[in-house]
């Protein structure tokens, strides 16, 4: 039997990992854990002294488990701090983006915004999010203890536009058990797409299917392990310059689709996107392909163990990178941000509250954070921080933040991949297509 690329590393190694500056965007949704009975305050939850009112509205997306254990954690904030009042607002990842684009134009964003790297150029480039840099030197929002790459990170135009929360990498999560009860041998960690086409094979004869690949996610990945990148340097181009590369991944996704190894598109549309609705949760598909940071909600929401299992290759190093996994975002247009600003610290600094996050959003970049989690993580939790860890060391560098018009790119990338999969359009007919409108979209939003 083939082991897991999670063995058990030691506990100084897994907290090394650290942020480097992408990705996409991807759906993150996470599990809840429970905060210890033994506390011991430090001083970014001390009672606040000031008396003024403050009132902070705060969005974020995810499943519930999430929303549960961030309220969690906004409750013990006003605890220490009776003059400031949150008001949460979150939703599902789709439907967050389609909640704060109007906002945003009706300039009436939340004060603390959650972001993910693919809007980050899009809202930071026009302004939209203040540059935290003021509050990382008055030190209202601490940094001593993170490290110059996990701030890099949520840089935009030489601004500090977001916070890190926390690192992650790509993954295949995996429900070994119902492969052994299959007759399917468990990949090995060095695995290729060859063997994932196997895979797929033998799952759809033992009446499962595989989880689903979100192309503006995988294919940047496939494109990583050729050595090449969605976007060039200037973020004024496809950074790929042979729609064999295109064609090539398509032709893969549209044979598994035929062969009814992935969920049908109409199916699809109906997910809510949390891990209660994931398919492998449900006990139909054999993977789930995501984020590392998605691992314990899905495990929770599971209930059975579950590994995370690299990415298939050949080249899979090229391809994987460390990820920060979302970040929190300060409105340029609130009123009140250093209250924001405080918050931010609290989340990122406060080892209480971390006991109750535990990692769930990427894993913590201050490290006398990931040093306080060590002796609390459960099994499922250090699977992740393991993970990340093993990944930090079989990676490269993660791609630039995502151009102005990667948003349109990517629901043109979506949009495409439909219609190759209802059969509107061949693939060879899609790349030349998604080139000429991709390129549109970039020229249109060129400085």
């Amino acid at each position: 039997m083939k082991k897991a690329v999670v063995s058990l590393m030691s506990l100084s190694m897994i907290f090394t990992a650290t942020a480097c500056s992408s990705g996409t965007s991807s759906n993150s949704s996470g599990g809840a854990t429970t905060a210890p009975t033994t506390t011991t305050t430090t001083p970014s939850a001390t009672v606040s002294a000031s008396k003024e009112p403050v009132k902070l509205r705060m969005a974020w997306w995810g499943g519930q488990a999430r929303h549960d254990y961030t309220l969690k954690v906004i409750e013990m904030y006003e605890k220490a701090h009776p003059n400031v009042k949150i008001e949460a607002e979150y939703a599902a990842f789709d439907d967050y983006w389609k909640k704060l684009a109007p906002q945003a134009a009706a300039n009436q964003l939340p004060d603390i915004i959650q972001m993910d790297i693919s809007y980050l150029t899009q809202y930071g480039g026009r302004n939209q999010l203040a540059d935290l840099t003021t509050f990382t030197k008055n030190k209202v929002l601490n940094v001593d203890d993170v490290s110059p790459n996990a701030l890099s990170g949520g840089q935009v135009g030489g601004k500090l536009v977001a916070m890190n929360l926390g690192v992650n990498a790509l993954t295949s999560m995996m429900d070994w058990d119902m492969l052994k009860k299959a007759g399917i041998d468990t990949p090995t960690n060095n695995w290729t797409w060859t063997d994932m086409d196997a895979l797929a094979t033998k799952a759809k004869a033992a009446g499962k299917i595989m989880g689903g690949f979100r192309d503006d996610v995988f294919f940047p990945y496939y494109l990583r392990t050729l050595g090449q990148k969605m976007y060039n340097a200037e973020g004024t181009a496809l950074g790929y310059t042979d729609d064999k590369m295109f064609i090539d991944y398509f032709n893969r996704i549209q044979k598994w689709y035929d062969a009814g190894v992935l969920l049908p598109l109409d199916k699809a549309a109906q997910k809510k996107g949390t891990p209660e609705d994931d398919e492998m949760t449900l006990g139909n598909a054999i993977s789930s392909n995501g984020w590392s940071n998605q691992y314990i909600g899905l495990a929770n929401a599971a209930k059975r163990d579950l590994v995370l299992q690299p990415m298939p290759g050949p080249d899979a190093n090229k391809g994987l990178f460390l990820k920060p996994s979302m970040y929190w975002s300060i409105a340029n247009s609130s009123k009140v941000q250093e209250e924001a600003a405080k918050f931010i610290d609290f989340w990122i600094n406060d080892i209480e509250a971390n006991k109750i996050i535990k990692g769930e959003r990427g894993v913590p970049v201050a490290s006398k954070v990931k040093e306080a989690l060590k002796p609390l993580l459960s099994p499922n939790e250090i699977k992740v921080f393991d993970y990340v860890a093993w990944a930090e060391k079989n990676s490269s560098p993660m791609d630039p933040p995502n151009p102005v018009g990667s948003i349109e790119i990517e629901k043109l990338l979506k949009d495409t991949g439909e219609k190759i999969l209802y059969k509107k359009i061949t693939v060879q007919e899609a790349a030349v297509a998604f080139r000429k409108d991709a390129t549109a979209i970039l020229d249109k939003n060129k400085k």
